[in-house]
């Protein structure tokens, strides 16, 4: 095992077959910087280094390729079928890149791109002049065109480095947009339409105990929503509203969609965990909101209080103090009870594959309950739905483990082991035991 500490690492001569603790020595070799050098030379390593980050993108993808290649090949031999070769190669990718499996499929998916349609494209990462990010652009663009198209495209745009170079992103699509729709004006309206299958709506934490609810729709619709929401501001506003324009554009958003008359009285319902001192004796520890994160104390207790009738409904989960985990709870079925799936949601919060943080979907067995795995707290974990479908694929293990918290180890085909531990839904409580010694309490 190559150990990135080791003093004696070293990069290997130019020319020479790059692995992974060669690439590891390089790593190393970044803490030895120079920085005692001039501002111009400052911004030719700055320059250099952005450089390294495109060609080691560019690694990635090539390496992405192989894999995916590979694992295929075992899948077929182990007798999948081909419909389902290839199932987990994404997720693998992800947690190799410490990314979500949502990442990890699109990391896949341009890899593949670069390598067989967009060989210019990769060729300019490879020599550090196009980021992985611009790679994506192009390959986004042109994704609805017939191969031979796409090819020609690729090479005008990218065959030139310094051109590509002296374009900015928007510039860069627009470039693109205009010789897609050029080669192929059917092809770019027949994807304009498809998109319209994609509308949704998503929510996402902000600072601050906030919020963004995000509604990606059909452009005539997106503009009519906004004029409609921005008319009743005007009114609003010219009837002397104090409000600011954008205050009331979101109450009123709030107020026509939950159908209530104020948007401040909307009655809730939302998983918030908070500590009974928190709820009832005015301490700061802070709560957890399902789908958010860490809420302060005082906004938490304004939430139990958010019906407009004054009423709170409240459900009573006990935590260890010594390590913040809730009560186990057991069941001899194969399903997960509502009560048992609920407390291992509530523990969870999010998906437990690492790097994941997708809303939970299923409570699925971490030991599957063919091989025996029981319907229990701590055989349970919380997975989105792609992270419980890439659990099915051959080669894919997990466990509960021993170790603080509830931990769950999960390997891949590959062999590589991943580790994930469920937060701590109270902080232990800790006291002084003599000067300078804390112990948690029993």
């Amino acid at each position: 095992m190559f150990d990135v500490s080791d003093a004696t690492a070293t990069a290997p001569p130019a020319g020479s077959p790059l692995r992974a603790a060669d690439l590891l020595a390089m790593v190393r070799a970044l803490r030895w910087l120079d920085r005692d050098v001039s501002d111009p030379d400052r911004i030719d390593q700055l320059r250099a280094l952005e450089e390294l980050k495109n060609a080691a993108a560019a690694g990635q993808a090539r390496v992405a390729v192989d894999l995916d290649a590979s694992q295929r090949a075992e899948q077929e031999s182990a007798g999948v079928p081909a419909a389902r070769r290839g199932d987990g190669v994404d997720a693998q990718v992800a947690l190799a890149r410490r990314e979500s499996p949502h990442r990890g499929g699109r990391h896949l998916g341009l890899a593949k791109a670069l390598s067989r349609e967009l060989p210019h494209t990769l060729r300019a990462m490879e020599t550090g002049a196009l980021s992985e990010w611009r790679a994506t652009l192009i390959a986004r663009e042109t994704a609805c065109l017939e191969r031979a198209h796409r090819t020609r495209i690729d090479e005008e745009i990218c065959s030139d480095t310094d051109r590509l170079q002296a374009l900015g992103d928007k510039r860069l699509v627009a470039e693109v947009r205009r010789l897609a729709y050029k080669l192929e004006p059917q092809s770019v309206v027949d994807r304009a339409r498809l998109a319209e299958r994609e509308r949704r709506v998503t929510i996402r934490p902000a600072p601050d105990t906030m919020c963004y609810l995000t509604a990606l729709l059909p452009v005539a619709q997106g503009v009519a929503a906004y004029a409609a929401l921005t008319r009743a501001a005007d009114s609003a506003r010219t009837g002397g509203d104090a409000r600011g324009k954008g205050q009331v554009m979101a109450d009123t958003l709030v107020e026509r969609l939950t159908g209530q008359a104020v948007a401040g009285s909307v009655p809730v319902r939302i998983g918030l965990l908070m500590t009974d001192a928190a709820l009832l004796a005015a301490d700061d520890e802070p709560a957890h909101l399902d789908g958010f994160g860490p809420v302060p104390a005082r906004i938490a207790r304004a939430m139990v209080g958010a019906d407009s009738r004054g009423r709170s409904w409240l459900r009573r989960l006990y935590a260890s103090p010594t390590t913040g985990e809730l009560v186990a709870m057991d069941s001899k079925t194969y399903r997960f009870p509502k009560g048992l799936a609920r407390l291992i949601r509530q523990r969870d919060q999010t998906c437990r594959t690492p790097w994941c943080g997708a809303p939970i979907r299923h409570v699925d067995h971490t030991e599957a309950y063919a091989e025996g795995g029981p319907t229990s707290q701590v055989n349970g974990q919380g997975l989105c739905e792609a992270c419980n479908h890439h659990k099915q694929a051959v080669g894919w293990q997990a466990r509960p483990r021993p170790g603080p918290g509830h931990l769950v180890q999960t390997v891949t085909p590959t062999g590589h082991g991943y580790l994930s531990n469920a937060p701590p839904l109270v902080e232990p409580v800790w006291r002084q035991t003599r000067p300078g010694v804390w112990s948690r309490v029993a």
